[in-house]
């Protein structure tokens, strides 16, 4: 039976909303905390050993997640897959602890406590089961999960976390939420697996095509990661990587909500995809297309809008430059979320991946040289340049290689009236902002913020914007249901 899109999109942005308000009640206190220097040591750790989680990973979870979506009517088939995926991750993530352990035991590395416990993370790999209920579209085990753990995480940051000294109990605590989070979804196994004959069990049975999919993760590594690895070692100091990674973690935030209809629209277009449905595979395409212009537009204009007056009060002294860094990031909302349809929903859906592979291969060889030439220069600035530089890239790529089943022109075209709804809502900020010429205070921001939402949706509503009105509509039936 195939689950309702809208309360599995319900289901996944009520937790992205989670997740998108969990930063701005912790940030100010970790920043203020933590210190520059703080935040910039946790950033530079994790991007390291992000690199052992990407082995440990090895693609594997996006081949997961489609091969389940392809069987969703076959519980034997369901139950191999799951049991063979398990295998080798114990395999690769056995070889990865092993390689972080030879490498980081021999280097000459500060704070070397700091890596050994941000090797938790590695092992999360190992017990992250979420392809399973992804690929199955599941998604209301996984929230329920992901609810309970974020509210943890939050609890123990304010209880735990007192002064700069506190930064490898903070880590180790980060850490150790992300494992109880991944262990937790394994007590609902039971009622979806069944007996399946070892003989039957290959854990390498498509290891190629794994292996296929892995290459577009390490050049996505490259140029999400990698960037703050070279943010430290050319510029040598970890204010930077500080500025940068508060800079990345407002505008993750709004990446949340622009690709939040991602997960749920993979396996569905998959399996659209399985049953040779190429009519529905491009209505949820151009629907997913729609939805980022629609959600990605006004949150760009309003980060640019917006910043200045939320980074005193939201980050504290000494994170001046993350404003700008803001506003140049904030290009990343439509850039991913753009080739988060492109690429995830329909190429890695359409079994397409070296596609995705070259797309994201050559935004990474972009990102890889600008950093080179930038980082020196403009230090953290040069990054976040190279950074919407490589994703525009990878967008345009991979609008080449679709370019014979979805009309580009159209997709461009979709964006003119949230264009235009988001360039007046700038304006009203804008406007709001210089008449009142008030302090920068978090009632500043709300009262601006409020202002520039209530002037989109107005816009939206008068036009009679299609998807607007038909989340408007669903909301309507559900409050109907539950209180008519």
């Amino acid at each position: 039976m195939k689950k309702s899109i809208s309360k599995n999109y319900i289901y996944n942005l009520s937790y992205q909303l989670l997740t998108l308000v969990t930063p701005f009640i912790t940030t100010p206190y970790i920043s203020r905390v933590l210190g520059p220097d703080g935040v910039g040591t946790y950033s530079y750790t994790t991007s390291i050993v992000a690199y052992f989680i990407l082995l440990a990973s090895l693609g594997i979870a996006n081949y997961a997640q489609r091969e389940i979506a392809y069987h969703q009517d076959e519980v034997q088939a369901q139950s191999r897959i799951f049991y063979e995926v398990v295998g080798i991750r114990a395999i690769t993530v056995g070889i990865s602890l092993l390689s972080y352990y030879l490498i980081i035991s021999h280097c000459d590395v500060e704070d070397q406590v700091i890596y050994w416990v941000q090797a938790i993370n590695i092992i999360v790999v190992l017990f992250d089961i979420s392809w399973f209920f992804q690929g199955l579209e599941e998604f209301g085990k996984i929230v329920l999960r992901n609810f309970v753990v974020r509210i943890l995480n939050i609890a123990g940051i304010f209880l735990l976390i007192h002064d700069a000294s506190d930064l490898l109990l903070y880590i180790g605590m980060m850490a150790a939420m992300n494992l109880l989070g991944a262990v937790s979804i394994w007590f609902y196994l039971p009622r979806y697996l069944v007996r399946v004959a070892r003989a039957e069990i290959n854990p390498f049975r498509n290891f190629l095509v794994i292996i296929q999919l892995f290459l577009p993760q390490i050049a996505i590594q490259i140029y999400t990661v990698f960037d703050k690895t070279m943010i430290g070692i050319l510029t040598g100091s970890a204010f930077e990587n500080g500025y940068y990674e508060q800079a990345e973690k407002i505008v993750k935030i709004g990446l949340m909500l622009v690709t939040s209809l991602g997960p749920v629209m993979l396996p569905r277009i998959a399996s659209a995809y399985a049953h040779n449905n190429t009519e529905s595979i491009h209505r949820y395409i151009m629907r997913s297309y729609r939805f980022v212009w629609m959600i990605g537009l006004p949150m760009m204009f309003a980060m640019i809008g917006l910043i200045d007056t939320a980074v005193p009060w939201f980050f504290g002294p000494g994170y001046d430059k993350v404003g700008l860094l803001v506003k140049v990031f904030s290009v990343l909302l439509l850039a991913i979320g753009i080739s988060n349809v492109t690429g995830i929903q329909y190429l890695l859906a359409v079994n397409r991946q070296n596609a995705l592979t070259v797309s994201v291969t050559a935004g990474a060889l972009v990102n890889f040289a600008l950093n080179l030439v930038l980082i020196p220069l403009f230090m953290s600035l040069g990054a976040a340049i190279a950074s919407i530089t490589a994703e525009i890239c990878v967008t345009a790529v991979q609008f080449w290689f679709v370019r014979r089943v979805f009309d580009v022109s159209e997709i461009l075209l979709l964006g003119r009236k949230y264009l235009l709804g988001g360039m007046g809502m700038l304006l009203v900020i804008m406007l709001l902002d210089n008449a009142l010429q008030p302090e920068a205070c978090i009632l500043t921001t709300a009262v601006l913020g409020l202002s520039g939402v209530a002037v989109y949706s107005l816009f939206l509503l008068c036009t009679r914007d299609e998807l607007f009105m038909w989340g408007i509509g669903k909301a309507r039936e559900k409050i109907l249901q539950r209180f008519g």
